[in-house]
């Protein structure tokens, strides 16, 4: 008789590889100085980079953040500034050029996306055209090389909580969710990236086991359509 036991077999890696076709799900929020992603001022960016942790949950694992200094010339909307309630002349803010603060959040993304096996970032953003617009307009400004993010595919969790929550506001959405939010922290790009962040990864997390490959069992095959 052997007394000897199997070794327990080593945990699987993440699927975050391969959850997404190759994408790593990075959450991005911009604060700006209008609407018009060509001619309005980028203030503040912040990125929440997502991972899975040891149920292969969809969680926060890492937030990069930074004050930018209006490129050159940038328009800025009074009625736009005083709902961000930005500065730009606060000596406080440490703002950084476009082109040192965009570095500055790719560098650990890059990071993630070659430790999750994955090929490239998507955006993910509440109305997130809207912050994936600024972010290629900064881009092109500054000629910064080697952009992490999928220049126009997204994920918007608009679309998600409309379709999974019935609402589309997302002060509403979250409150709907269960997770809470604080009027008084709104409009700071760290602070509504983090949210968008917990809303989108609870939204996902409830899809767990209805796609194919999320389980053990055998895979989904669809039928091509005639």
């Amino acid at each position: 008789m052997n007394d000897q036991t199997s070794p327990t077999p080593a945990p699987r890696p993440p699927k975050l590889g391969h959850r997404f076709r190759g994408f790593l799900p990075v959450v991005v929020d911009v604060e700006t100085g209008g609407f018009n992603s060509q001619t309005d001022a980028l203030l503040e960016i912040a990125a929440v980079i997502l991972g899975v942790d040891g149920n292969g949950d969809l969680v926060r694992r890492q937030t990069v953040f930074s004050h930018i200094t209006p490129f050159p010339g940038a328009n800025m909307e009074k009625a736009s500034m005083e709902i961000n309630g930005i500065r730009v002349d606060n000596p406080l803010r440490l703002a950084r050029p476009e082109a040192e603060a965009l570095s500055h959040i790719f560098k650990p993304i890059r990071q993630a996306v070659s430790e999750n096996g994955c090929t490239r970032a998507i955006l993910v953003g509440h109305n997130a055209h809207f912050d994936l617009g600024f972010l290629n307009a900064a881009i092109a400004r500054t000629g910064v090389k080697r952009s992490p993010f999928h220049p126009f595919s997204a994920f918007d969790t608009v679309t998600l909580a409309g379709a999974m929550l019935g609402q589309t506001v997302l002060a509403r959405s979250l409150q709907v969710a269960g997770l809470g939010h604080d009027q008084n922290e709104a409009h700071s790009a760290i602070y509504d990236a983090e949210k968008t962040a917990d809303l989108f990864c609870l939204l996902v997390n409830r899809l767990k086991g209805l796609l194919p490959g999320d389980s053990d069992e055998e895979p989904i095959h669809f039928e091509e359509p005639e």
